[in-house]
């Protein structure tokens, strides 16, 4: 009997991944990373070569340079991770001014002095944002897939030809400190390094601390040549306090203080002979963060990053404005800011340093930080009117079309080499597109070749400049033909992939149906044939959730979507209790829960709540309110605290009664002891009550709790071994409230003092969905008996979902609380702190919801051991039908969008989100069916069964 209600649940969880391991083989493919590498000797077979004997526009011959003649000889890179463009910029670019604007003086201070020789760049990265994905990126001058955003917790080390790579193959030392994520991208590249634990993002000092003490000493040092130092601290205060907070002013002051040392330190050095006479300085972020501290997106807030540039060569000299550079003005016209692409900082740094490119770079080598480097940058000093600026402008301008003649011919290779090398490449009318403007570009440089005399009245600058030009569409069409074309997508993969999907779907219906008939019940509420209102209703709304899914608009308003379908279908609800005159009360209190809802997913519990549109645009309501009011304070503490005594007494009233088993009132009384805890734990973290030396064991409340989760997880699997009792309504109660009981403390913890208040809706919700499943039901006591109500279930799924949005996620990588996956530890574990987060992302949503499930069949009016794992069985199948179909169209979507420009911003994340929720889902049914079904007299019945 047992395996014929759960079998499916086992079959289509082995179907389920399968599906999804296939089809992600097809969508999610890396590109195919070439194990070539640049060499120095490779430039001689480039249109680009210099003639033998031939002068360089410096008058250097040909032989001393690698690819390009070397424009300093030492570069400090200082990483501030998730450093925002409005931490850097002038708050005069913007319209608002914020309070973490203008805490990095020094560097305004330098790029907006006159006479100067730094300046402040926009940088624009690109997506997703994680950390990895932009070191990678900055480092290898290409465009990572977003596979690699699975590797953000565990770096592989990188193959492919990078920039660290050519310069330690050319004989360049180079000393790396801060985040040791750059010590497992490149292993054995350092000849120095000073790695510190980068993924406690409750730890602000310990990377940064780290940096400065060897920051400092090192520039005073000669054994290096690039020096890497990767300060952290900003992006841990972004994801524990947000942006706008006390410990981020205070950590852009510290990293003030720190640029004006560094800064200090080289001007000391950089006369004539000095040990930085020729040091370029690069500050940099590699993302930038949302007003949360999230990133790994592709919104502006976290696309858009600063790159601050100096050279302390001087006097700088100038850049021919010819080349037409835009840039951005702040709002008086004071200062004017240009913007650069990160994917040309691997090229641009290789320039300047003389080294060759990465093999596979696509990017330019921007004008403007050359020009800087090189000391040739005051564009305002040169106009095109006068001639006694003609010679040096020619010069210049010379020089770089011949480094970006390199620049063009290595990019080309790269395309070239990879079209022939990958399975699939690019299609033949983009290569055809793509030689015909290199063909352009290189139509008249051969006529260049030959030594210019620079002593010629009759240089043409506008030659020159439409040759540079040239280059630079070439250049462009490449890196937008990349970012539209990159990943190489397996279509005979993903359609097997989408084909298990719906064979999942076929099977779960056909189970549905036997199982029903095995039961001999019916759809129909009344109990008669046919097909009910409720099936009818369920079924639309499931429908037009999936459909939803195919716009990228529903997808981003999904929370929404979500609570409005919940609320449709309590319309139907409140509908039959006015009919009925029964429930009126539960059917208008659902109404009011789901409005509560909706504000909350609005609103955002924690995370969305700043950045809220809601807020921008509904504040009036909030005049007058004062939240820092002691009183107000005290509320906002309290409350969570107050709703933990509510759900204790919740469970101690659900076990007073004497009828639940005894494991079950040792599971609750276990839980009871975990709230105290929690509110212990809470009350010194937020000073109350006098107990703040509390926190210096802060670790140790949270380990209780998992600890006691733990045991009570074990004691009711030794129950569940040992004990031989039927499975009945009373039996199948204690069990129901244990496993939630058991699960509460440690999801409620992760999430925070939102926790409590979000399972009191859970609660409140679930109670009245499960009074009002039965409201349509009459029956004479001939009919069939009534199945559980697909629109019960539907409702179920809707309220799991919208428990999703409302403690503060959405499908992105930065909707992850990653702070949650370091409550009671501050060491990372990899495996742990990933068992952490998954609870706290899909605790609410997923865990909570499939353990609770047996609810619906509780209040239904069953008599025999048989029926009530009938009813069971098919309320599991229903809920992990809807799961199913619901990702099998995101599946569906993300096929047919696989072109579309945010494939990687937002229907890639959302795939990823949706099935991990479905294996998820998937294994928790099927534990549940172990824990629900499976009795040691079931094994028994069976076998004497089939004696007889």
């Amino acid at each position: 009997m047992k395996w014929r209600l759960t079998w499916v649940f086992w079959a289509t969880t082995a179907l389920h991944v399968a599906a999804i391991a296939i089809f992600t083989r097809g969508f999610l493919l890396t590109r195919t990373e070439l194990p070539f590498h640049s060499g120095c000797s490779d430039v001689a077979g480039s249109p680009c070569a210099p003639r033998p004997g031939a002068a360089g526009p410096n008058g250097t011959g040909g032989s001393e340079r690698c690819w390009t003649k070397p424009a300093v000889d030492r570069v400090v890179i200082v990483v501030l991770d998730a450093l925002r463009f409005d931490f850097v910029a002038p708050s005069a670019l913007f319209k608002e001014t914020k309070p973490w604007m203008d805490r990095l003086p020094v560097l305004q201070k330098l790029a907006f002095r006159e006479g100067s020789s730094a300046k402040i760049f926009k940088a624009i990265a690109d997506p997703p944002t994680t950390s990895l994905q932009r070191l990678k990126g900055l480092t290898t001058g290409g465009l990572p897939t977003f596979v690699d955003v699975g590797n953000s917790f565990g770096a592989p080390a990188i193959t492919e030809d990078n920039l660290i790579n050519q310069l330690v193959q050319n004989g360049k030392r180079v000393l790396m400190m801060g985040d040791d994520t750059w010590v497992q991208l490149f292993p054995h590249h350092f000849k120095r390094s000073y790695p510190f634990p980068s993924f406690n993002v409750k730890d602000l000092h310990t990377v940064d601390n780290g940096c400065i003490d060897n920051l400092l000493p090192s520039l005073y040092q000669e054994d290096w040549d690039v020096l890497i130092a990767h300060f952290l601290g900003v992006d841990h205060a972004g994801h524990i306090f947000g942006v706008d907070s006390l410990p981020m002013i205070e950590k852009l002051e510290q990293y003030n203080t720190v640029l004006e040392n560094v800064i200090s330190v080289l001007e000391s050095q950089s006369g004539p002979g000095g040990l930085h006479e020729n040091t370029f300085l690069l500050v940099l972020g590699d993302h930038g963060q949302t007003l949360n501290g999230d990133h790994g997106g592709g919104s502006a807030e976290e696309v858009e990053t600063s790159i601050f540039a100096m050279s302390f060569k001087k006097p700088p000299s100038a850049i021919p404005s010819e080349l037409d550079i835009s840039c951005e003005y702040t709002l008086d016209e004071r200062f004017c800011i240009s913007s650069i692409q990160q994917l040309d900082f691997a090229v641009t740094v290789s320039a300047l340093l003389g080294i060759p490119f990465p093999f596979g770079s696509i990017g330019r080598v921007n004008p403007e930080l050359y020009a800087l480097a090189g000391g040739t940058w005051n564009m305002e000093e040169l106009k095109a009117d006068k001639p006694e600026h003609d010679l040096k402008s020619a010069e210049w301008l010379h020089n770089y079309v011949n480094v970006l003649c390199i620049n063009a011919w290595q990019v080309k290779r790269y395309i070239d080499i990879y079209s022939a090398s990958s399975l699939i490449g690019f299609s033949s009318d983009d290569l055809v597109h793509v030689a015909n403007l290199y063909a352009e570009a290189e139509a008249t440089f051969a006529q260049k070749m030959d030594p210019l005399s620079y002593n010629s009245e009759h240089i043409k600058l506008s030659t020159l400049k439409r040759q540079i030009n040239a280059y630079f569409r070439f250049l462009a069409s490449v890196a937008e033909l990349a970012r539209s074309k990159w990943t190489e997508f397996n279509l005979t993969f993903m359609g097997i992939g989408l084909g298990m999907m719906l064979v999942s779907l076929l099977v779960h219906v056909l189970a549905i149906k036997m199982v029903n008939e095995l039961h001999n019940g019916s759809f129909n509420p009344s109990g008669n044939s046919g097909i009910s209102f409720g099936l009818i209703y369920a079924f639309f709304i499931v429908v037009i959730r999936a459909c939803s899914l195919l716009s990228n608009s529903y997808i981003l308003e999904e929370g929404k979507v979500a609570n409005f379908l919940l609320a449709t279908a309590g319309v139907a609800k409140i509908r039959y209790s006015i009919i009925k005159r029964k429930m009126i009360f539960e059917a208008c209190l659902f109404l009011i829960l789901i409005c509560l809802l909706r504000f909350t997913i609005e609103i955002g519990l924690s995370k969305q709540a700043a950045t809220s549109a809601f807020l921008h645009s509904s504040t009036s309501w909030m005049i007058g309110i004062d939240f820092n009011h002691p009183v107000l304070v005290y509320i906002l503490q309290l409350l969570p605290m107050l709703a933990l005594i509510g759900l204790a007494y919740l469970l101690y009233k659900s076990t007073a009664d004497g009828s639940s088993q005894r494991i079950c009132r040792i599971v609750v009384m276990g839980t009871i002891a975990s709230y105290v805890l929690i509110v212990v734990h809470w009350a010194s973290e937020s000073n109350m009550l006098g107990l703040a030396q509390i926190n210096a064991a802060r670790n140790v409340i949270p380990r209780i709790i998992y600890a006691i989760g733990i045991g009570q997880m074990l004691l009711l699997a030794f129950s569940q071994l040992c004990n031989g009792s039927t499975v009945d309504n009373r039996s199948l109660f204690s069990k129901t409230v244990s496993m939630l009981s058991a699960w509460s403390p440690t999801v409620t913890i992760l999430s925070g003092k939102q926790g409590p208040l979000i399972t009191l809706a859970s609660i409140l919700g679930g109670y009245c969905i499960v009074m009002l499943q039965n409201i349509e039901e009459e029956s004479d006591g001939t009919a069939k008996p009534s199945v559980v109500n697909p629109l019960s279930v539907t409702e179920w799924s809707l309220l799991a979902l919208s428990m999703f949005f409302c403690t503060g996620h959405w499908c992105a990588f930065d909707g992850l609380r990653y702070g949650a996956a370091f409550i009671g530890f501050d060491e990372f574990v990899l495996i742990r702190q990933a068992i952490l987060l998954t609870i706290e992302t899909f605790g609410f949503s997923h865990i909570i919801p499939v353990f609770g499930l047996p609810f619906l069949v509780l209040r239904r009016k069953l008599f025999a051991q048989k029926e009530l794992l009938v009813q069971l069985s098919l309320a599991y199948m229903m809920f992990g039908l809807i799961m199913a179909a619901t990702v099998t169209v995101t599946i569906l979507c993300v096929m047919i969008q696989r072109r579309h420009l945010m494939v990687w911003g937002l229907f890639a994340p959302k795939f990823v989100f949706d099935v991990a929720g479905l294996v998820l889902t998937d294994v928790l049914i099927c534990l549940a069916s172990l824990y629900y079904f499976c009795r040691p007299e079931d094994h028994r019945l069976e076998i004497n069964t089939s004696r007889r």
